[in-house]
């Protein structure tokens, strides 16, 4: 056989070696790459707050005053998880004070507020409040509702 005969064998079985490696991946691409991708959902707690931290003065017991924005997605309530300190830097060997506060009926777009009240606070000791965590739960129409329109 001559040489050139040998290259051109040597071309398609490099082409077929190619389309075997590089077609599934390329169609992988393709087929992961023709619809958009949903954005993960987001997170709660960047849905909410602490306003303000104040002791009040008759009971010594400490509030925080939280805000919730509502989502796009539809109206819901927030739970959300307050932790009272005596500074911004958390302790590791030291548990927080905490308390929860919920924040019903935020439609989407508009802002509720709610308060936490947390423990009695020392006399000589300035708060500080921030949110721990936060749960976001989407409101559901009461049973029956949408069968009497149709829906």
């Amino acid at each position: 056989m001559s040489a050139l005969k040998w290259q051109g064998w040597l071309v398609g079985l490099v082409t077929i070696a190619g389309l075997l490696v590089f077609a599934p991946l390329g169609l992988y691409v393709w087929a992961s790459g023709g619809e958009p991708q949903e954005a993960p959902p987001r997170s709660a707690v960047q849905d909410v707050r602490v306003t303000g931290c104040r002791v009040d003065p008759a009971s010594r017991r400490v509030a925080a005053a939280v805000e919730a924005t509502g989502r796009a997605e539809g109206a819901g309530a927030y739970v959300v998880t307050v932790e009272f300190r005596d500074r911004a830097e958390a302790d590791p060997g030291r548990r927080a004070a905490q308390a929860l506060v919920r924040i019903p009926g935020v439609a989407p777009g508009a802002t509720e507020y709610g308060e936490a009240v947390g423990p009695v606070w020392p006399v000589a000791t300035v708060p500080w409040c921030g949110v721990a965590g936060a749960e976001f739960t989407r409101a559901t129409p009461a049973p029956g509702v949408l069968s009497r329109w149709g829906g």
